[in-house]
């Protein structure tokens, strides 16, 4: 696998691809892990497969068509959200299934051969080109530049949102952004993971840091350096067994998870029969 990325591009890309979604997945992940929004986050990637397939029906860059669906789920879900209710989740549920439903109607309207959109429902790692590099490099540089800066902040609003209102923080600006960073991301990382998969690629590093620290830096640092160890054990396996890229990543990221949470539950266990 060393000589295949010294030798060929695509490996490079691939190489650089894993890394900066695991930087992007470990900063964004673990406030969607805290603020409990992995099922809009699956409704927004799932919304996005509409913009993917009115992009090629118009002729555009799918990502832009993904990105403008992305945002609109975001935003309709999270004026529906202030509601309340089972609202939210009927809503979550209506924009995941009208997405799919869109995407696949823009596609049968495109003229034409019909285009593959095997790597954006199941995503490949190693077909990411140069323009999808620098998409998700300037997705991650801006998520680490807005969490950077107003880490305090963020830190309050995630915890503790009433603190962070009578403190003075402008926990509306934040409100709006979150779910904006959220669809940037989830778009961001689609090629990588696939529409299908990039919830797990989300959440699973994220899950597992939360197993390890319960501090927000050390969890977004823990869940970068895991997540860049998933992406690569699993480029390892798609070139080991010829298997799809993303679904490897997404396999071991789990299995890690899995046996990560029952270690943690058995030394709980041992621990209370030792106090009794």
């Amino acid at each position: 696998m060393l000589e295949a990325i010294a030798k060929y591009t695509f490996m490079q890309y691939a190489v650089i691809a894993a890394v900066l979604s695991s930087v992007l997945c470990g900063v964004i992940g673990v406030v969607i892990v805290e603020k409990k929004m992995i099922m809009l986050s699956g409704g927004i990637a799932h919304t996005a497969y509409g913009g993917v397939g009115l992009g090629y029906l118009l002729g555009i860059e799918p990502i832009i068509g993904a990105v403008g669906f992305a945002l609109a789920a975001a935003f309709g879900i999270g004026a529906i959200e202030k509601k309340g209710g089972a609202l939210t989740d009927v809503a979550i549920s209506l924009f995941w299934s009208l997405g799919m439903a869109l995407g696949i109607t823009f596609v049968a309207l495109t003229p034409g051969y019909p285009p593959n959109l095997d790597s954006y429902l199941f995503g490949s790692i190693l077909s990411v080109t140069a323009g999808d590099l620098i998409f998700l490099g300037i997705t991650t540089a801006i998520v680490i530049l807005v969490f950077a800066v107003f880490f305090d902040d963020w830190k309050a609003y995630l915890f503790d949102p009433g603190f962070s209102a009578v403190s003075g923080i402008k926990t509306t600006v934040f409100r709006y952004a979150l779910p904006v960073l959220v669809s940037v991301s989830v778009v961001a990382l689609i090629r990588i993971s696939g529409i299908i998969l990039v919830l797990a690629l989300l959440t699973a590093p994220a899950a597992c840091a939360s197993l390890i620290s319960d501090r927000l830096s050390a969890r977004m640092i823990l869940s970068s350096l895991l997540g860049i160890v998933f992406c690569f054990a699993g480029l390892w396996l798609s070139f080991l067994f010829n298997i799809a890229s993303g679904a490897s990543i997404v396999l071991v990221a789990v299995a890690c998870y899995g046996v990560m949470a029952f270690v943690k539950r058995e030394k709980q266990v041992a621990r209370r029969k030792i106090k009794c």
